[in-house]
This record gives structure tokens, sequence and C-alpha cells, in this order.
């Protein structure tokens, strides 16, 4: 039975309540909180203490922002990775990063188990146990909500009221949320129904388009080898980037989504997301693209944003195939270099301009001008493309 146990800690409903339950359940073991501060704006010294007050031995808080937008956020970017058209995967990298700092603190402590609040029937739990498992396999996982008999969040708020446990979530509140600096998510609720509308007041970051300002704003992001590096023209570090475009684009109500997705586990659930300045960089970075890729390039990349976008919803993080991959969109964005001017209005995104010093537009090409082109080369061309047509069906004529 493990003796010394580190707790991926937020103070939400269900890591507070695993505490307790570890200590009743693993023969007083000893718990350790880990509290990883991705930009979620919460008061994680009020968790620590929190921690601590419900039977932590010790509650560690992690700053791991940085971390999180160079390492995780910026090549998810780079690959143009989106899960199922509309998902920024905001809390599917955020997961290897807490399970990466979780096992290193367990080494640094001496603990023999990790411990982690996922449901059963997520994507979380995956995400958590297989960093887990590509950086320390020797170490236990224990997944409460595998174990134990609580089987509804109404019986997990049951469970911290009988035990003096305080928790934000109620009967009449029961929206499950995960937030940090690049996106936050809401599940639950009136939500599970995907006939329902998301109520306007589940929405808690980016504003209505009908409180939205009554004229179109102008935003540049500027960007060297893929990686964003400005915004309007001022080289700002990376957290910083995506803060004040996260300001930006809340403010001129973009960046919410509603989806149906794909659980890993095979089931469908319905989820609400706030993105707001990474809706902007993946919209700048997709414009930037279309002037510095060549064609061949361009296509196949699409293939292989797919399966990257699918690597990190799965948790694949810690992979060969997920680093080889990062290795491809490395050299295929060294010319992805220039600024991309979006156009803001009530939750729209308009391209407003895109400059590259290594574009391949060329306006004489692009025109309705025959300056610098041949159009008899197109008969020879035409004539070759069409072979596998013709020959099939003069054949069939003999």
């Amino acid at each position: 039975m493990p003796k010394k146990v580190v707790l991926a800690y937020s103070g939400g409903l269900d890591t507070s309540i695993i505490i307790p339950w570890l200590k009743e359940n693993y023969g007083g073991c000893e718990v350790i909180a880990m509290i990883g501060d991705l930009g979620q704006q919460e008061d994680l010294q009020a968790a620590q203490k929190k921690a601590l007050a419900t039977g932590a031995s010790a509650a560690y808080v992690e700053d791991l922002r940085e971390e999180f937008v160079t390492d995780f956020i910026w090549p998810t970017l780079r690959a143009g990775a989106v899960y199922e058209h509309k998902y920024l995967l905001g809390t599917s990298f955020a997961r290897p990063l807490l399970a990466k700092r979780q096992v290193e603190l367990a080494k640094r402590i001496g603990a023999d188990a990790l411990a982690h609040g996922c449901t059963g029937k997520g994507n979380d739990q995956v995400r958590f146990e297989l960093a887990a498992k590509a950086l320390a396999p020797e170490l236990a996982i224990i997944a409460p909500w595998r174990e134990w008999n609580i089987s509804s969040r109404e019986e997990a708020i049951a469970y911290a009221r009988a035990r003096n446990v305080p928790v934000e979530q109620t009967t009449k509140n029961i929206y499950s949320r995960d937030r940090n600096v690049w996106h936050l998510s809401h599940e639950g609720g009136v939500l599970e129904d995907p006939a329902n509308s998301p109520e306007e007041s589940m929405w808690q970051w980016v504003v209505s388009p009908a409180k939205a300002p009554d004229k179109p704003i102008l935003v540049e992001i500027g960007f060297e080898s893929g990686t964003p590096v400005s915004v309007n023209g001022k080289k700002l570090p990376a957290l910083a980037i995506v803060e004040r475009l996260n300001e930006i684009a809340a403010a001129n109500a973009v960046g919410r989504m509603d989806i149906v997705e794909n659980r890993l586990v095979g089931i469908k659930s319905r989820g609400a997301y706030e993105t707001p300045g990474g809706t902007l960089l993946v919209a700048a970075h997709r414009e930037l693209e279309s002037i510095c890729l060549d064609r061949e390039t361009a296509h196949y990349q699409q293939i292989l944003s797919l399966r990257y976008a699918e690597m990190v919803y799965y948790g694949m993080w810690f992979t060969p195939l997920r680093e080889g991959l990062d290795a491809f969109f490395n050299s295929t964005q060294k010319r992805v270099t220039g600024s991309v001017e979006l156009s803001l209005f009530k939750g729209n995104v308009n391209v407003a301009s895109r400059r590259s010093p290594y574009s391949l537009y060329r306006t004489n090409l692009a025109s309705f001008s025959m300056k610098g082109y041949n159009p008899k080369d197109a008969e020879g061309f035409i004539n070759l493309f069409a072979l596998p047509i013709t020959v099939p069906l003069e054949a069939s004529a003999r």
C-alpha cells in the first residue's frame, strides 16, 4: 500500500474530497498536494491553505505558466492542431505538463504513488496516466473515481459536506470548469443535453456580442518561424502575448465555442469553451501560412495537423511520434515569419492584412494580367493531367 502520495490538486470539488478519501482508504497515507499555476487566475494560496486544512501534510504551488506557453501551447500552435474542427486543446495539453511536474515532485520528495481527480469516463485520466507511465512507470497511480462508491457530482458534494470540506459547487451551480491562461471550459448542467443552448450566465470570460464595442478593432500579431513574438508591433514574452490577446479578444466577444466532441473512451460529450487569445493566434497563424507555405507542404501538413491534434487530445504528449512530428513542423515553419492583422467585431474575426518577407504570393501571377505567364503552356499540362480520364474512355470506345 502506498505510503506517500502526490495528488494533482486544484481545490475544486473532486480533488478537495480526495485528500480525506485517500487518508481514509489507504491506511492513513501521507498526502502531498501539488497545485499547478497555469494562469487560472484563482487564489492558489487559498487552495494551498485548503489542502493543508483538509489533511494534506504539504502543499506546493508550482508556477508553470511560461513553460506551458513555450513548451506546450506554441508547439501545438505551430502544428496547426485543432481537434474536430473546433477544440483548441486547452485542457488537453495542460494535463501532461501537470503530470510532468507531479512526477518531478514525487521523485524529489520520495513519494511512491500519484493520484488525480479525473473521472473514470473522461479523457483526463488517460492524459495524466500516460504521462506518468512515460516519465515514471515505477510510481503507483491511484484514481479514486475508479474506486470509490461516489457516482455523481451531487454525491461528491454530499461527501464534502459530511467532512466539512468547503466547495464552490452546489446542486444549482453544477458546472465542471477548468481554466488556464489559454482557455476556460464548461461541462455538465444544461450542457449535458445538446438540444439546450448554453446559459448566458455560464460564460465567465468572453463578453456577449451584444455587449461588445460597436466599432471594429484591429490587432496585429507578429510571428517568427511560426512562433508568436509581438502584438501590435510590440515584442512581448510568450506569456504576455497570450494574456494581452486574451484581453483584446474577450472584450470583443471573440472566443466562445460550443462543441459535441468524441472522447477517447468512445463517449460523445458536450462542452463549451472560452479561448479568446487562442482563437486569434490560430486564425493569424493559419493566414500567415497561407502565403508562406508551398501547396504540397501546406496540404500534407493538414494531414499531420489532424494527427497531432488527436495525439494531444489522447494524452500522447510524451511519445516518440509526437516529438517526431514536432521536428517536421519546426522545419515547415522556418519561413512562417511575418505579421497578420485581424479585424474584430462582436465575435467575428476577419483578416485585414497578411505580410511576410518570405511570401510566395506573386501579384503578377495572381492577377488577370498575362505578363510573365504563357497561357499556351496550360494546354499541354491539361492534356497530360487528363490522361487518366481520357485513356479509359478511349479504350471503352473501341
